[in-house]
C-alpha cells in the first residue's frame, strides 16, 4: 500500500512504502542518491541504528505529545554513545511489546504515568554503551590496536597516538559485525557532557517548520474521512436513523452505524461534518445516564457519612479524635475535568486482506493492538500500529478501552467501500463524548494536641474507579483503587492514628479517565489545604509546621519544600498591591510519580473577588535531570494546565448531558492569567523520575493557600469562586 504524508503547511508529497514514509524523509535528489547506493544499518540494539551516513537513530517506544520525551530518550543513547547532538534523530517505535515495553508494566508497550525517561534510563544507557563499544572494537580491529588506547567523542573514534580518526558512519558496516557486549560499562555521571546539560529539542525544528507529522497530515488513496455522531447522553443506543438526506449532500460517501453511534463517511472533513450536523438520529435511551453533577455529588455527600473500605489504617483514629484537644473538619468537592488537548481525537484505520494498520498519536500501543485484533478476529501481529506525533494529551489517549481507536475501526468494518478511513473528531465531540478526570468528594477530621500537633487524621474519599474494568484491574487489591487514594494514603506526615477510606461507587455511567496527575489531581489539594489550616489552627507558620511532621523520615519532600519557601523569600512581608488590593502567600508540597515538588503561590485578590495568580515558585526533585530546560519547561507548563482547572475548568452535568462544548465556556488559562513561574531543580544523584505530570498537584493548594492568607476564607471546592472572595 503506498501511502501519502500531506504537510498541510508546506504542501509537501512524499511517496513510498507506509514504513519508510513515516520514518524517513527524503528530498528527491537525496533520494536518489541513496537509492543508487543503498544506506548500511549497524543495529545494535531495537534502540540504536547507526547508518553509514553518519547519522544515529534513537527508536522512541514512548511517545512524544509535546513533553520531551524524544529529547530526553534522545540525550541518554548520545551520552552513553558519545554521539554528536546534531548527528542524532529520533523515530517512534511501532507497537510491538516483545521489543518496546514499558518495564515498569510488565509486557505492555504504552506512555503514561510518568514514567517514559524513568523505565528507558537505565535500559537505553545500556543501548548507548554497547553500540559504543561495537565501535570502539570495529575501529581497534581496523588499526589493530587495543580498544583502551581509542577515544571517543562527538561521534568520532580517535586514536591519539597514531593520529587517525573514524566516524561512526565509516565504522558503521564494521561495527554491524561485532558481538554485542552483554554488559558494557556505563560512564560515571561526573564525565556527562550531555545530561543535565542544555540540549536543543529534537521535535522543535519538524514542528516550527511544519514538517511534523500528526495524525491528521496522513492521506492515503481513496482515503474517507469520518465523523460521528455520538449520544447526547452516555449509555444511549441508536434506535435508527435515515440516511438518504444525508447521502444526497455533496461529498458524502456513505452512513453507518457502529457501536459508539452513526458514522457520516465522505471525500474530505466539510462534507462529513456538514453531513453529520444534518443527521437526524432516533436514540434509544432506555439505558442512558441522567442524574446531573448535583445529584451526583449528593449521592457521594451520604456515602461520605458512612465507613468505607480502608486504604491506610494505622493506630486508633476514633478514640484519638474523641479525644483531641481540638477537631477540625472539612469537605471538599472536585468536578468532573476534561482532557482539552490541542488536538482533538483522530485515528486513520486500513483495512486489508492480511491484516489492519492504524496511524495514530499512538500512547496505548499493546492495549489499542490486543482490542483492535479482537474486533477483527486477527493476531496481535496482524495489526501494524505507527505512532505519530500527538497534540497533547494528558492520559486521553491512553484509553482503557481503546475507544476512539475502536471506533475508527469498526467505521472501516462496517464501510462497504473498502477505502481507508480517517476518523476525525472535533472539539465538541471531544469535550462531550470522550473520556473526563473524575468527580470526587473528600471528608476529613484531624484532631490536635494542646502543642497543636496532629494526633488523629481521618480521611473518607469518594469517586469512581479509573482502573476498574482496565488492562490494570489486577492493581485494585481488597476494593480498593490505589489510583483514587493515591497522595492520601500515602500521606508523609507523621500523624500516629491515621485512617483513609474509599467508596467507589460502580451505579455512575460517566466515562472516566486518567487526568495529568490521576488521583492527585484531588489529594494533593485536599491534603495540604487541610494540613494549613492545622497549621493555623496551632498558631505556627505553614512551612515549618510541615517540616516538624515531615522530620528525617522524608528528606526529598524536606528538600523542595526548604528550597522553595528559600527562593520564594518566605517570612518575607509581600509587596503592597493597588489599593483594595489583598495579597497573600501560600504553600504546598507533594510527592507524585516518585518525584517530589513544593510551590510557593503568591496572589493578589481584588475588591470583586478576582483571583489574581501573580508569582509561582518551583521546587522540583526528580532524580537526575536529563534535560534541565525541559523539566523547567513542563513545570511551567503543569502551571498553566493546574491553574486552568482551579481558575475555571469544570465539566458539569445537566439531566445526563455534558453542558460544555468547547474553549469559550471550558476556558484553558490566557496569556494574561499566566503567573511568573520560577523552577528551581535540586541536584540530585538519583536515577530519573518523572516531570511531565508532578508539577501540577501542589499548584492549587498552594494557591488556595494563598488566598486564605490574603482573605481568611478557605476555598473547598474547585474551581475557584470568587463571589466567596468579595470584601
Amino acid at each position: 500500500m503506498t501511502a501519502r504524508i500531506v504537510n498541510e503547511s508546506r504542501r509537501r508529497f512524499l511517496q513510498g512504502s507506509a514504513g519508510l514514509t513515516l520514518a524517513i524523509y527524503l528530498a528527491p535528489a537525496e533520494a536518489a542518491r541513496k537509492a543508487a547506493k543503498p544506506l548500511v544499518q549497524f543495529e545494535p540494539s531495537a534502540f540504536v541504528r547507526i547508518g553509514s551516513d553518519n547519522t544515529v537513530t534513537v527508536i522512541s517506544k514512548h511517545l512524544e505529545m509535546g513533553q520531551g520525551t524524544y529529547t530526553g530518550l534522545a540525550t541518554i543513547v548520545a551520552e552513553e554513545l558519545d554521539a554528536a547532538w546534531g548527528q542524532v534523530r529520533v523515530e517512534g517505535a511501532p507497537a510491538d511489546a516483545k521489543r518496546f515495553n514499558n518495564l515498569f508494566f510488565g509486557p505492555f508497550q504504552s506512555t503514561g504515568g510518568s514514567t517514559a525517561i524513568a523505565n528507558s534510563w537505565q535500559q537505553l544507557r545500556q543501548a548507548g554503551a554497547s553500540a559504543r563499544a561495537m565501535l570502539v572494537s570495529a575501529a581497534a580491529r581496523r588499526w589493530n590496536v587495543l580498544p583502551g588506547s581509542l577515544v571517543v567523542e562527538a561521534g568520532v573514534v580517535r586514536h591519539p597516538e597514531s593520529r587517525r580518526k573514524a566516524s561512526f558512519g565509516e565504522l558503521a558496516e564494521a561495527a554491524s559485525r561485532e558481538s554485542v557486549p552483554a554488559d558494557a560499562p556505563l560512564k560515571d555521571p561526573k564525565d556527562f557532557k550531555l545530561i543535565g546539560r542544555h540540549a536543543p529539542r529534537k521535535d522543535a525544528q519538524a514542528k516550527i517548520t511544519g514538517r511534523a507529522q500528526f495524525t491528521q497530515d496522513v492521506q492515503l488513496p481513496n482515503m474517507l474521512v469520518a465523523v460521528v455522531a455520538h449520544p447526547p447522553r452516555f449509555g444511549a443506543t441508536v434506535k435508527g436513523f435515515d440516511p438518504a438526506p444525508i447521502l444526497a449532500m455533496p461529498g458524502v460517501v456513505e452512513v453507518v452505524a457502529i457501536p459508539s453511534g452513526v458514522a457520516v463517511l465522505a471525500r474530505d472533513t466539510w462534507s462529513a461534518i456538514q453531513g453529520r450536523n444534518a443527521l437526524k438520529v432516533d436514540w434509544d435511551e432506555s439505558k442512558a445516564f441522567r442524574l446531573g453533577s448535583a445529584e451526583i455529588l449528593a449521592r457521594y455527600r451520604q456515602l461520605a457519612r458512612k465507613p468505607g473500605k480502608a486504604a491506610r489504617s494505622e493506630g486508633a483514629t476514633a478514640p484519638a479524635l474523641y479525644s483531641a484537644a481540638k477537631v477540625l473538619e472539612a469537605t471538599y468537592d472536585f468536578p468532573y475535568l476534561a482532557h482539552a488537548a490541542m488536538e482533538p481525537m483522530n485515528c486513520v484505520v486500513h483495512l486489508k486482506a492480511d491484516g489492519c494498520e492504524i496511524w495514530n498519536g499512538e500512547q496505548f500501543h499493546t492495549a489499542d493492538q490486543m482490542k483492535v485484533a479482537g474486533l477483527l478476529g486477527l493476531q496481535a501481529e496482524q495489526v501494524t500500529i505507527h505512532m505519530l506525533y500527538a497534540g497533547g494529551s494528558f492520559g486521553r489517549r491512553a484509553s482503557t478501552t481503546s475507544d476512539y481507536v475502536l471506533e475508527a475501526v469498526s467505521i472501516a468494518k462496517a464501510s462497504t467501500q473498502g477505502a481507508p478511513v480517517k476518523l476525525i473528531w472535533t472539539r465538541e465531540d471531544d469535550m462531550r463524548a470522550g473520556y473526563f478526570r473524575p468527580l470526587f468528594h473528600h471528608r476529613i477530621s484531624a484532631g490536635l494536641d494542646a502543642q497543636g500537633r496532629p494526633v488523629a487524621w481521618h480521611q473518607r474519599l469518594v469517586g469512581q474507579s479509573i482502573i476498574a474494568g482496565s488492562p490494570f484491574a489486577g492493581m485494585i487489591k481488597d476494593g480498593i483503587d490505589p489510583v483514587s487514594v493515591e497522595g492520601a494514603a500515602n500521606l508523609p506526615y507523621a500523624v500516629p492514628n491515621l485512617q483513609v477510606e474509599l467508596h467507589t461507587p460502580d451505579d455512575i455511567g460517566v466515562p472516566v479517565l486518567w487526568w495529568r496527575s490521576v488521583g492527585s489531581t484531588h489529594t494533593a489539594y485536599s491534603t495540604e489545604t487541610f494540613v494549613d489550616e492545622l497549621a493555623q489552627a496551632a498558631g505556627q507558620d505553614p512551612v515549618a509546621y510541615r517540616l516538624a511532621l515531615l522530620g528525617d523520615a522524608h528528606p526529598r519532600h524536606v528538600g523542595v519544600l526548604k528550597l522553595a519557601a528559600e527562593k520564594a523569600g518566605w517570612g518575607r512581608p509581600l509587596a503592597a498591591g493597588p489599593a483594595g488590593t489583598r495579597r497573600g502567600r501560600g504553600v504546598a508540597v507533594h510527592e507524585s510519580f516518585n518525584t517530589f515538588v513544593a510551590q510557593v503561590a503568591e496572589v493578589s485578590i481584588g475588591a470583586d473577588g478576582a483571583i489574581k495568580v501573580d508569582r509561582i515558585v518551583a521546587a522540583v526533585d526528580c532524580g537526575i535531570a536529563i534535560n534541565p530546560d525541559n523539566v523547567r519547561a513542563q513545570v511551567e507548563g503543569s502551571v498553566a494546565f493546574a491553574l486552568s482547572a482551579a481558575l475555571q475548568g469544570a465539566i458539569t452535568l445537566k439531566d445526563g448531558m455534558v453542558e460544555q462544548s468547547n474553549f469559550h465556556d471550558y476556558a484553558p488559562l490566557r496569556i494574561n492569567q499566566m503567573p511568573a513561574v520560577e523552577v528551581h531543580i535540586v541536584p540530585s544523584p538519583e536515577a530519573p523520575t518523572g516531570i511531565g505530570e508532578p508539577g501540577v498537584p501542589p499548584v492549587a493548594p498552594a494557591v488556595a493557600n494563598a488566598i486564605a492568607a490574603a482573605t481568611g476564607k478557605r476555598l473547598r471546592s474547585l474551581p475557584f469562586d470568587p463571589a466567596q472572595l468579595k470584601t
